[in-house]
């Protein structure tokens, strides 16, 4: 990396300190980070990418690949690295807007959950995530949009993107950085089920460094002490029993009303059917005859084919970190950054995005 600024600057025709300062970098750091002693952030790049007219691939070169610490659920492959790149990439842009004071703020639980049993500790955490989604005017049962809920009430960011090769999710607790990334999937209920999933390990402080799973339903995987919990977690997140009592009292279970629950809770009827039984709600026989039913076939009982229509869609498209995406664009709006990270996140060349901003009247001063 350092021979390739070290070309940029070359190229230029200026002197290294002349190129630091134009890059908005102090020229004593532009020194150490040449000979070593200290890092390039992902925004020192940005900016160094944008004046030498290179992209910041070329800058970290074709075969760099971050070194992460991460726990599989099976043993790695090749895929592994493209999963633990966008995590990379993510969380140190996270920490890099830290650095220039634009921090993320989680809402954390003071103290982790206590007890002997994991599936205590995973309802614990849950009921005081509950509250938190409640006081922010959050109702995570009947909210489809689970993401968006993870970023307005509890600030970590998220993404879903294309995980390869089955890959369900991964969660990454880091210094400066909070992230949860879902697979894109044509089953949403197991996506969402991943998101909620994957906030209980981040609230319970599981794995500081990456933890990427590549099917969290594993019979071998799910027996892990910390698997336990966040499945806890998950299913009295999404499935509170204090709620579901309220809402199941006094109902004619027909095959109707169990479809019309399951699309009002967004689970599937599987998940629903165990839950219902496993607080008493509904006998073993029902629990059954339910777990058959398919989440399609739940859609056309409950009248809610376009919804689930809306629900598969949604569920197979990327998203974005929207913290993060607001936070990158601030820091631009501020002067504090190039345009380069914001660009880099959706997916646009940042000239177009410039040239789109001053048509409309809003270009900002560059950044010093």
């Amino acid at each position: 990396m350092a021979q390739r600024v070290r070309q940029l600057i070359n190229n230029s025709g200026r002197s290294q300190g002349e190129f630091a300062v134009l890059a908005g970098l102090d020229p004593s750091k532009m020194s150490k980070s040449l000979s070593g002693t200290r890092r390039f952030t992902s925004l020192d790049l940005a900016r160094l990418a944008e004046l030498g007219g290179v992209t910041v691939d070329w800058l970290l070169g074709a075969d760099e690949t971050p070194a992460l610490a991460a726990r599989l659920s099976s043993p790695p492959d090749s895929s592994a690295g493209s999963v633990t790149l966008e995590a990379s990439q993510l969380t140190q842009l996270r920490a890099d807007l830290a650095f220039l004071g634009y921090e993320q703020h989680p809402a954390l639980p003071q103290t982790p959950p206590i007890g002997d049993r994991w599936i205590g500790q995973g309802q614990q955490l849950a009921a005081w995530a509950l509250d938190q989604a409640r006081q922010a005017g959050a109702d995570p049962s009947h909210t489809r949009d689970l993401a968006e809920l993870i970023e307005n009430v509890f600030k970590i960011d998220v993404a879903i993107s294309d995980l390869p090769n089955g890959f369900d999710g991964l969660a990454c607790t880091k210094e400066h950085a909070r992230l949860i990334v879902a697979g894109t999937s044509t089953v949403p209920s197991r996506q969402r089920f991943t998101l909620a999933h994957e906030l209980g390990h981040v609230l319970a402080g599981d794995d500081q460094g990456l933890l990427v799973e590549a099917d969290i339903y594993d019979k071998r995987h799910s027996r892990q002490s910390s698997e336990i919990r966040a499945n806890a977690f998950a299913t009295a997140f999404l499935l509170p029993e204090d709620m579901l009592r309220s809402e199941t009292s006094g109902m004619t279970w027909t095959n109707e009303a169990f479809a019309k629950l399951a699309f009002r809770w967004w689970v599937s009827p599987s998940a629903l059917a165990w839950r219902l039984h496993n607080l008493n709600l509904i006998p073993k026989d029902l629990c059954d005859r339910y777990r058959g039913m398919t989440t399609e076939s739940a859609a056309l009982l409950a009248g809610e084919l376009g919804s689930f229509t809306e629900w598969i869609d949604a569920a197979s498209h990327r998203r974005i970190p929207q913290l993060l995406l607001r936070d990158t664009f601030q820091a631009y709006l501020d002067g504090a950054s190039t345009l380069r990270p914001f660009a880099n996140l959706i997916g646009m060349d940042s000239e177009t995005i410039r040239q789109a901003l001053e048509q409309a009247g809003e270009e900002p001063p560059l950044a010093s």
